[in-house]
C-alpha cells in the first residue's frame, strides 16, 4: 500500500530555512498528485504547495510564494519543500499527500487519499 513518511521538521528562528522530505513508497506508476499541507492550531488545514504528477505545473499558497519550493526526486521517491525566510505564520504541523489520478495536473482542493503522520515545525519570533 502506499506510504508517505515526513521528515525534518523542527524549530527555527524567523528568517531560518527548512527543508522537508517526504519518503514515498507504494506507488503503481508515477500518475500521483502530490501536496503539502500544514495545519496549526486552532486553524484548518490549508494546501502549502502541490506538484502536478509529471512536474509540469505546481501551486504555492500566496503567503509562501517565493519562499517555499515544491520537488520531487523519481529516482530517489522523494517530495521535498524547501522553506526559505521562515516565519511565526509558518509554524504548524507539515504533512505529505497524495492522491492518483489520470490527469497531468493537480488541485489544492481535491480529496487526497493518502496522508504522512505529520512533521512539526515551529518558526520562533
Amino acid at each position: 500500500q502506499v506510504q508517505l513518511v515526513e521528515s525534518g521538521g523542527g524549530t527555527v528562528q524567523t528568517g531560518g530555512a527548512l527543508t522537508l522530505s517526504c519518503a514515498v513508497s507504494g506507488f503503481t506508476d508515477l500518475m500521483y498528485c502530490m501536496a503539502w499541507f500544514r495545519q496549526a492550531p486552532g486553524k484548518e488545514r490549508e494546501a502549502v504547495a502541490t506538484m502536478s504528477p509529471g512536474g509540469s505545473s505546481s501551486y504555492y499558497l500566496d503567503s509562501v510564494k517565493g519562499r517555499f519550493t515544491i520537488s520531487r526526486d523519481e529516482a530517489k521517491n522523494t517530495l521535498s519543500l524547501q522553506m526559505n525566510s521562515l516565519k511565526p505564520e509558518d509554524t504548524g504541523m507539515y504533512y505529505c499527500a497524495a492522491e492518483r489520478v489520470r490527469v497531468d495536473y493537480c488541485r489544492a482542493n481535491w480529496d487526497f487519499a493518502y496522508w504522512g503522520q505529520g512533521t512539526q515545525v515551529t518558526v520562533s519570533s
